[in-house]
């Protein structure tokens, strides 16, 4: 069975303890007041180096407009800057006849697809559009084309 404590020695143990918890409560407040003290001077001392080190507006407008007139910007929304246009040696006479005659042979990529050049010359058909159509034509009366809208079957 427990015996009551007297009210006194609670209120001696109580108050002790109160106390005690009250100055590590201030100690804690102390520091951690001191630390907010110390970390806002440096975020103050930082920024005001921070703008006695920049160049003004008026520096990085005339910077702007001297790369501009000596071509050295990078065009609106272009990731890299343009290399500096290569010089022909050519005519342009010729260089457009040289690509007439390989647009003629095949030799040119289709319009956007510059990987697609070796591939295009390859696929060149021996066949008639005639004999073409009655391949395809006997290909659906017999089944053997896949329905619009569907994956090919895989082999």
């Amino acid at each position: 069975m427990l015996r009551p404590i007297r009210a006194s020695k609670f209120a001696r143990a109580f108050k002790a303890l109160s106390l005690e918890s009250n100055q590590e409560l201030l100690m804690k407040m102390k520091t951690a007041l001191s630390l907010i003290a110390t970390v806002a001077a440096a975020m103050v001392a930082q920024g005001a180096y921070a703008q006695a080190s920049a160049p003004s507006r008026a520096d990085v407008k005339a910077e702007t407009k001297a790369a501009v007139k000596e071509g050295k910007t990078t065009p609106a929304g272009e990731a890299t800057p343009a290399a500096p246009a290569a010089k022909s040696t050519k005519a342009r006479a010729d260089v457009k006849a040289e690509t007439k005659t390989a647009v003629k042979e095949g030799k040119t990529a289709p319009a956007g697809d510059a990987a697609a050049a070796p591939a295009a010359a390859a696929s060149k058909s021996d066949k008639a559009r005639a004999d073409v159509k009655a391949e395809t034509k006997a290909a659906v009366k017999e089944g053997k084309t896949t329905p619009a809208g569907e994956a090919a079957a895989k082999k």
